[in-house]
């Protein structure tokens, strides 16, 4: 009996120091996972969506027409989660959309009537984004004689003297405000039968130039964008007046309380952005050899015309 309860204390103390034994041992932590940066976060983790995601967008219509805004609004779009309702139309009716209130950012290449705006209140933070140039084009045989001149003005007299075929646009925009300047500085105001005006968006003022075997006055980068379609080639170019020059305003909400004042700002800070920047300046290059604009971010105008 004596060997028996020694055995029976024995296998008790075993199973004692055995139940301790697994009571003291914690089951090991996981290793601890590296924390989670502001790039690696899942896509809804960081997208925000504004509290008004409606911009409306009033730009001339060489913006549109080189593709250029096919390419820019999309990459805005997807990293704002705003929305971009595009209005693309001559300057002076963009500039016009501004000035009452219809629009919430300006993007327009006519300097002399978007100062105005600035004076009045009516648009703030106007900024230079980008330029290219203006220049001459016309029909290969160039029955005016005016391939290789220097100056606009001087080939401006000279289809003005042979009554050549020369199609405006007409319609209040960027480009047709400077084809009037030119013809200012030439000292002449175009009329007759050869002066045809189109009122139309720079793509179709070139198809109806190429029909009538005349000229026109165009931004480089729409001629460049719409070569294919149609039969004109680069008759004058390279003056300084034919300079082209595009600013962003962003509509003043102190003056028109509906304006998207957030979603005007954030898109204008995109085309200045270094990606927006980027963007611009390298558009156009591998499918024209060329860039068709020149990024301008943080410039001033002075800076591109020499002080003028």
């Amino acid at each position: 009996m004596k060997w028996i309860r020694s055995s029976v204390a024995l296998l008790a103390l075993l199973a004692l120091l055995a139940g301790c034994g697994t009571a003291s041992k914690t089951p090991e932590a996981p290793p601890a996972e590296p924390p989670i940066t502001e790039q690696q976060k899942p896509a809804e983790q960081t997208s925000h969506k504004p509290s008004n995601p409606d911009i409306i967008l009033a730009t001339t219509t060489s913006t549109q027409d080189s593709g250029l805004l096919d390419v820019l609004i999309p990459m805005f779009e997807k990293q704002s989660g705003y929305k971009v309702k595009t209005v693309a139309v001559g300057t002076g009716a963009a500039l016009a959309m501004g000035e009452k209130g219809e629009a919430d950012v300006l993007l327009v290449h006519a300097p002399s009537s978007e100062k105005p705006l600035v004076e009045k209140g009516f648009t703030i933070n106007r900024r230079l984004i980008m330029h290219n140039d203006f220049v001459i084009v016309g029909p290969a045989t160039d029955p005016a004689k005016v391939k290789g001149i220097k100056t606009a003005a001087e080939a401006l007299k000279k289809l003005n003297d042979a009554k050549a075929n020369f199609v405006s646009r007409g319609d209040d925009s960027g480009t047709h405000k400077k084809e009037l300047e030119l013809w200012k500085s030439a000292g002449i105001t175009p009329e007759g039968g050869w002066y045809i005006k189109a009122g139309t968006g720079m793509g179709q003022t070139l198809t109806v130039a190429s029909e009538k075997e005349g000229y026109t006055l165009t931004d480089r980068a729409t001629y460049l964008a719409q070569k294919n379609n149609i039969k004109l080639e680069i008759a004058v170019e390279g003056d300084g007046p034919l300079l082209n020059i595009y600013h962003v305003m962003e509509v003043n909400q102190a003056k028109f309380e509906k304006v998207n004042a957030d979603g005007a700002k954030a898109f204008a800070d995109f085309l200045l952005s270094k990606e927006g920047q980027e963007t611009i300046k390298n558009y156009g290059v591998d499918k024209y050899g060329q860039s068709l604009f020149f990024a301008d971010g943080g410039k001033v105008e002075t800076d591109l015309t020499g002080g003028k």
